[in-house]
């Protein structure tokens, strides 16, 4: 009888607390040492019932409960340890609140931290897709309006290049840290590309960073042929060496695998590439 009127009373908090995602449901996580381990978001129905009374669309209702699992966390947020060694970095998360929600142990907050909005982050904070959090309601605050946060910077625009066919797939440099290498850098700087823009595509020229198709040499491999159908265009060439772009636009009909969700980049042999002499 009273585990019934614990459930009611729960359920009906959910109802008066629940929040709607919106224009303004940018958020800070400014406790993550107090993060929810949660091993599988699609076993909790609190949080099912949270997102259904929050009016959570269910194709983003069934990404929450799809990606919401322990084992797509970064390294950065697996152990007590490590929330406790990036507490100050995890607040430098863009994050987005799903919804609240209300469950045994207090008032509950799901929060987003889409991985195309982090790739500024330190790499054992990054997820190769959305990440979803659950945090107490007081280990999230509401973020500074959108026009005053730094936007994550969309890489430098490609549309003035010149256009870049790979002609020998295995010519490519698929583990090539850009970070260290200052005269590329030098270059980039030159060609007129902001710190942002520079820091995406250093983060987005390694392997890890690409479409899960191609991201490893044992699953890039079979695929290599295919690189030639990539529509590329060429950003940078310093020594012997070609940096090429390749754009969401023009490769979303490469097979699922291999098709950028953000624009990518490689690094290439000058003579692995044929670029076209004007744009």
């Amino acid at each position: 009888m009273r585990a019934t009127v614990l459930l009611c009373l729960l359920s009906i908090t959910s109802l008066l607390i629940v929040g709607t995602t919106g224009a303004q449901d940018h958020v800070v996580i400014s406790d993550i040492a107090q993060m929810v381990r949660k091993p599988d978001l699609a076993q909790d129905a609190a949080i099912r019932s949270g997102m259904q009374a929050a009016g959570v669309a269910e194709e983003k209702a069934q990404q929450v409960l799809n990606l919401g699992k322990a084992q797509n966390l970064p390294a950065g947020l697996r152990t007590d340890s490590a929330l406790a060694a990036n507490a100050d970095a995890v607040r430098n998360y863009n994050a987005h609140k799903v919804c609240s929600y209300a469950d045994e142990g207090g008032p509950k907050v799901l929060v987003q931290v889409p991985a195309s909005e982090n790739y500024h982050m330190p790499e054992e904070l990054r997820s190769r897709e959305d990440m979803y959090l659950v945090l107490p309601e007081a280990a999230v605050a509401t973020a500074l309006m959108d026009a005053q946060r730094p936007k994550p910077s969309k890489g430098p625009s490609w549309r003035r290049m010149r256009e870049a066919r790979i002609t020998t797939p295995d010519g490519l440099y698929a583990t090539y840290d850009l970070a260290t290498d200052s005269t590329i850098l030098a270059k980039l700087a030159d060609n007129g590309m902001s710190q942002a823009e520079i820091e995406a595509v250093i983060f987005r020229s390694h392997e890890r960073n690409w479409p899960e198709g191609i991201d490893a040499f044992e699953r890039r491999y079979p695929r290599l042929e295919r690189f030639k159908k990539y529509k590329a265009y060429q950003a940078a060439t310093w020594e012997d060496k070609v940096l090429l772009v390749v754009p969401v636009d023009g490769n979303k009909r490469q097979p699922v695998g291999m098709r950028p969700h953000l624009d990518i980049y490689m690094v290439y042999a000058k003579g692995a590439v044929e670029v076209k002499k004007k744009r």
